[in-house]
């Protein structure tokens, strides 16, 4: 039973997290690595399925403490303002919560600068195979 609720709740953080990847606001890499440790103590199947997957890189890079390259960083932070504008002017109407937003945008901004920690050199920013 353990097992079963283990993949069960590692698919569900597997589809949050790839829903993360598109809307402000919901991490990505803290579920990868949730769906990442639940699926290595219930299959090898799906932990294996993972980390070779395209999600698998950001799992492999955050576990070996590579960091972000400096285009990875802006990247990220091009993609969260873009959907950050989306939201805050073509989707919401309340100006309360288009500051909220804007606000946590500018603190996201600058986790991703300060606080993630940046790949060495270019070579650094990828993944090892």
């Amino acid at each position: 039973m353990k097992k079963v609720l283990f993949i069960a709740v590692g698919v569900i953080s597997v589809v949050l997290g790839v829903i993360g990847i598109f809307v402000p606001g919901l991490p990505t890499t803290p579920f990868l690595l949730l769906s990442s440790w639940l699926f290595y103590k219930s299959s090898d199947r799906l932990y294996n399925w993972l980390h070779r997957s395209s999600l698998g890189k950001y799992i492999r890079r955050y576990e070996s403490r590579e960091g972000m390259s400096k285009g990875a960083k802006l990247f990220s932070i091009a993609c969260m303002w873009l959907m950050i504008y989306i939201s805050a002017f073509w989707i919401l109407e309340s100006l309360k919560i288009r500051l909220f937003l804007l606000i946590l945008g500018a603190i996201g901004t600058g986790c991703v600068l300060f606080i993630v920690p940046a790949a060495k050199n270019a070579k650094e920013g990828n993944v090892k195979e």
